[in-house]
């Protein structure tokens, strides 16, 4: 059964909407540890249009299972999540004008960057994963670089649809082989929601799933407890 990382960055989307003290994400990561979330993942984009800094710090502070930072390769940024040292980070793409992460990170182009941001992370014990398409090529160069996990953008894989996307999860359970050949954990995110994740979370050797957007859409009507336990049970 992979764990199940459940992203709130949602909730402080509505919140930095109109600046007000509330929805607060600390409560809800809360709340999604209490209905069995096995971790918290975080977004700390450099525009800040929904995590702040203060989010990432009470958050760490006060959960009891782990924080996962997503992070764009900003020195700033980088900087920061070297300070807060969470449990896990994971390294995204990030483009100003898009709403949502758009693809895997191009890791031969961000070569040189990964080669120096990577290490200071290992020292610090810092799990490093890189949110990457599912091709053999981005999974070597991957833990040639010194990654502990790779991160499968599911995006494509979610907005297909009958053959397409059964060709696409063939080709993420292939991708899925190679990385735990590489001895990489295996984790996957993006697009996944209650009809489409049991696919994913059945592939061998998979780590843990990063779902946010439709857990708190769910949340709207079910509630927030139920729709992370309804989300837990899909992974069984």
């Amino acid at each position: 059964m992979p764990l199940l990382g459940v992203n709130v960055d949602h909730v402080a989307a509505i919140r930095q909407s109109r600046f007000t003290a509330y929805p607060d994400p600390l409560k809800a990561a809360l709340i999604c540890e209490k209905a069995g979330a096995d971790g918290i993942t975080i977004h700390l984009r450099e525009d800040r249009r929904h995590i702040q800094e203060k989010d990432c710090i009470l958050i760490k502070k006060n959960i009891k299972t782990k924080l996962n930072l997503e992070l764009a390769l900003s020195p700033w940024i980088t900087d920061f999540a070297l300070k807060l040292a969470p449990a896990d980070v994971c390294i995204v793409p990030e483009k100003r004008k898009e709403l949502t992460t758009e693809g895997g990170l191009d890791v031969f182009k961000n070569e040189r960057r990964l080669k120096k941001i990577i290490p200071l992370f290992n020292k610090k014990g810092i799990r490093v994963s890189l949110f990457i398409e599912a091709t053999e090529k981005a999974i070597a160069l991957s833990k040639k670089l010194g990654a502990d996990a790779v991160e499968f953008h599911t995006g494509s894989y979610a907005n297909l649809r009958g053959a397409a996307r059964a060709k696409e999860l063939l080709g993420i359970k292939k991708a899925s082989a190679f990385a735990l050949t590489q001895g990489l954990l295996l984790n996957a995110g993006h697009g996944l929601d209650y009809e489409n994740t049991t696919a994913i979370a059945r592939i061998k050797g998979m780590n843990e799933l990063n779902i946010g957007h439709s857990i708190i859409a769910y949340a709207l009507f079910a509630g927030l407890d139920k729709a992370v336990r309804d989300m837990k049970k899909l992974l069984l």
